[in-house]
């Protein structure tokens, strides 16, 4: 990669040109990094519900063209300027939320919505000089949520990228980068205390990590919420203590977990997006 070093890398792209619209398999050029900026390899990358969502663009501003793309596992080819952290051939997860490590937030133990590099869904530029590192024949192809990983090379933010230890399987640890990282850190962020329950609306990925923090946390009650009721056995190895499949009530779902706890339990996490599950939470 050496080679690479200073120099436009052209490689393929799932390129997202129009809403809902096919990705298309382009030829990208990524420019070198630039001020507290990287460039890396993406070795693999998976799909988040997210990338689908703004890809569809009902409900957000549309950007496009854009490169979509935020939980992956990559190697860091090159490195721009400011950057001491990490060097080229480290082993990197993107993060969309990022720490400037400067800023009130990233200094506070209650946040970590950092001023800097907080998600910006918005945003299809890189923050120091507002300009897009990637295009094609000249035209400006847009990033997205700062790590468009469904490049084989992108340029992030060195504040959006996590080093992880070299021997840690790249195509299993992709997921630390959103799935598993949201779920674990939503439920201890709540800090469920020992011994209590907690309820956990969803047993998709980011649900099954959110029950694995309940159980760090000591949590001795861990009620799953899922329409799904063959997810339960798998969900018992991450802390799962008892299942609710909502279609097997006639009164809402919340009132069944009231009767259960006596009242309600001590925290709850939304796992779905789904509007009807986040009010029952």
């Amino acid at each position: 990669m050496s080679s690479t070093v200073g120099q436009v890398i052209r490689c393929k792209a799932a390129v997202a040109w129009q809403p809902g619209k096919p990705l298309v398999i382009e030829e990208v050029e990524v420019a070198p990094p630039q001020k507290m900026e990287v460039r890396l390899k993406i070795l693999y990358t998976s799909l988040c519900h997210t990338d689908v969502y703004f890809w569809e663009a009902k409900g957000q501003n549309p950007v496009f063209p854009r490169i979509l793309g935020h939980e992956a596992a990559g190697i860091v080819e090159s490195v721009g300027e400011g950057v001491t952290e990490l060097v080229p051939g480290d082993h990197v997860l993107p993060v969309f939320t990022g720490e400037c490590k400067d800023c009130a937030h990233c200094k506070s133990e209650e946040s970590n919505m950092c001023s800097l590099l907080r998600i910006n869904t918005d945003r299809g530029v890189m923050i120091h000089d507002g300009q897009s590192r990637f295009s094609i024949n000249g035209k400006p192809i847009f990033h997205f949520v700062g790590t468009s990983t469904f490049s084989e090379y992108t340029v992030v933010h060195v504040g959006c990228l996590a080093k992880i230890n070299p021997l840690a399987p790249l195509d299993k640890v992709c997921v630390l980068s959103c799935g598993i990282s949201t779920g674990l850190g939503a439920t201890l962020v709540a800090k469920p205390t020992k011994g209590s329950s907690v309820a956990i609306f969803g047993l998709g990925a980011v649900g099954l990590a959110a029950a694995e923090g309940a159980r760090i946390a000591g949590a001795s009650r861990i009620i799953d919420v899922d329409l799904n009721a063959s997810r339960f056995e798998e969900a018992k190895k991450f802390g799962v203590t008892e299942f609710v499949n909502p279609k097997d009530y006639s009164k809402p779902v919340q009132r069944v977990i009231a009767e259960m706890t006596d009242g309600g339990v001590d925290r709850s996490v939304e796992c779905t997006g789904h509007i009807d599950a986040m009010i029952s939470a």
